[in-house]
């Protein structure tokens, strides 16, 4: 049983033991390749660390020098409006049920005309992890991170914004869009009228 176990596995790389120790039994070619790709290995993972040792090392000074950011980098949360200048957010709670830090919240309230929008929208950055889930999973593409990063505060209680401090004048990286010319409801626009939507049927054509 004993010995059973000390028999060695041959591979595409040579004999080994359980451990990857070469065991004796080998032939001397067989050695020198394993251990000759151990070396490669080996040199391979520092010739990157070495490479770098002789090189001018680059400074940026910060804050006098900001390097640009692209435009989707996960920073900063705002809430943007449509280009009819109303607010895109209709407080369908789909950001805040989907962060997994439970860091956004807020109450829904409705216009004389219909329309959904959030009585208060707050958000915590103290927890929020930038992930970007909240902006996935918003309908309207009111809720959108932005490059703006420097949001690091003395005190902690300043890192929650309510929603005068998140609602912006413009629509974000869509500006364009508006939720409510795709969604087909009466309150922008008749029937027939929004953006890729037929014209209504006649349910009386239809009968014999």
């Amino acid at each position: 049983m004993f010995e059973d176990w000390l028999n060695p596995v041959r591979n595409s790389r040579g004999v080994l033991d359980p451990s990857g120790i070469i065991l004796k039994g080998n032939s001397g070619a067989e050695r020198r390749g394993i251990i000759s790709n151990g070396v490669k290995g080996f040199i391979s993972g520092f010739a990157t660390t070495f490479k770098h040792l002789f090189r001018k090392p680059v400074t940026e000074q910060y804050p006098e020098y900001k390097r640009p950011l692209p435009a989707r980098s996960r920073a900063r949360i705002i809430l943007t409006r449509d280009p009819d200048g109303d607010e895109r957010c209709v407080a369908c709670y789909l950001c805040s049920a989907v962060c997994p830090v439970s860091c956004i919240s807020m109450q829904s309230a409705q216009r004389e005309d219909g329309r959904r929008y959030p009585r208060w929208f707050r958000i915590n950055f103290a927890r929020c992890i930038y992930c970007g889930l909240c902006e996935e999973a918003c309908p309207t593409l009111a809720i959108q991170l932005t490059p703006h990063f420097e949001t690091c505060e003395r005190e902690v209680l300043k890192l929650v914004a309510e929603k005068e401090d998140l609602l912006v004048n413009h629509g974000g990286k869509n500006s364009d869009y508006n939720f409510y010319r795709y969604a087909g409801v009466t309150m922008v626009g008749e029937k027939g009228t929004h953006v890729n939507e037929e014209n209504p049927v006649d349910l009386k054509s239809n009968l014999p």
